[in-house]
């Protein structure tokens, strides 16, 4: 169908057609003209066709429309030519593409090199042949088909790879985040943190006499276990940025962004509920009849010094700290105290 940029007209009946839609904006200030070039385009297999007389008449459809390919005469009414708008669309699509071909009655080097330069794709020299610029309409249809489905293949290329990542960096027993995301996810916050100067909690959390588990239940059972635990870890994590990883064995690993140390204080005694609210029965532990759990915290606002490996160190320093102040609670490294509330000189 043909529409004008005042008077859009209702579109006629046409033939259903076998690819996409295909949208051709046709500038050209002379009416007969620019009747018989949507005319042709039509004949060539586009299934709409704007016209427009003048430049402000061709960047408002081409704002709204989006065609897929303009026909642009170089001589226009008004104080802007063919070059302008060339430019002003260009500006209108970042990151897009549209193939724009010039319409001239000059045949110059110059003219053409200024086409070029202006963001045109292609150069046509009035009169143009039906055939010549069927042709031209076809091979612009092609290379937009051609560049979408190069777009869908780069997104869903995109796509396998991030599903791939994902399940190169998760636990196959526990489904949390394993080491290597571990990893890769506590550097990220390490630069976050310090970026936004907020504070950064890190714990580590031991399963208490887990080997005593494995002996007594058996190692399916102790698999059964480890799964019970991370859906404890994954249920105290609420916020979207709080990750919940398995460390390896029985240790598990807490990242916490914008936690302060009494936050995590609140959260490591939070966790110690809810894992004794669960209940999970431990065969032969020293602790009593249900599973405990052991904890190390630190916590900072990163700095230029601050390292993945230095938070690991001291989060381990506290983990052993609390294991021997009894176990079955978490001990913060930089507030020297644990979740009984012991405090220590």
């Amino acid at each position: 169908m043909t529409q004008t940029a005042d008077a859009p007209a209702p579109a006629p009946a046409k033939p259903a057609v076998e690819h996409e839609p295909f949208c051709v904006l046709v500038v050209e200030d002379q009416a007969a003209l620019r009747a018989c070039l949507a005319a042709e385009i039509q004949q060539a297999g586009a299934t709409e066709v704007l016209q427009a007389a003048g430049a402000d008449a061709a960047l408002q459809l081409f704002r709204l429309r989006r065609p897929d390919m303009v026909l642009l005469d170089i001589r226009l009414p008004g104080g802007h030519d063919g070059y302008w708008v060339a430019q002003r669309l260009r500006e209108a699509e970042p990151g897009g593409w549209t193939p724009i071909i010039f319409l001239s009655g000059l045949d110059g080097e110059l003219d053409v090199w200024r086409g070029i330069e202006a963001g045109g794709d292609d150069y046509l020299v009035k009169p143009v042949k039906p055939i010549v610029l069927a042709a031209k309409v076809r091979a612009m249809r092609r290379l937009r088909d051609m560049r979408r489905r190069l777009v869908e293949l780069t997104e869903e290329l995109h796509l396998a790879n991030q599903r791939l990542n994902e399940m190169v960096e998760v636990d196959p027993l526990t489904g949390l985040v394993n080491r290597r995301g571990f990893d890769r996810i506590l550097h990220g916050e390490i630069l976050v943190a310090r970026r936004e100067r907020t504070p950064l909690t890190l714990m580590l959390c031991d399963l208490d006499h887990f080997k005593r588990y494995n002996d007594s239940a058996g190692h399916v059972q102790g698999d059964a276990c480890l799964k019970a635990v991370s859906r404890v870890l994954r249920d105290v994590c609420v916020r979207p940025r709080d990750v919940a990883a398995r460390y390896g064995g029985e240790e598990f690993a807490l990242i916490l962004p914008n936690t302060p140390r009494s936050g995590a204080m609140t959260f490591a005694r939070a966790l110690g509920s809810l894992l004794k609210t669960r209940a999970l029965p431990h065969p032969d532990s020293p602790q009593g009849a249900v599973l405990t759990l052991s904890g190390g915290i630190t916590t900072c606002v990163p700095d230029a010094e601050t390292s993945a490996e230095g938070m690991l160190m001291r989060a381990d320093e506290a983990l052993y700290a609390a294991k021997a102040q009894g176990r079955n609670r978490f001990f913060s490294f930089e507030m020297q105290m644990d979740t009984i509330e012991q405090r220590h000189p």
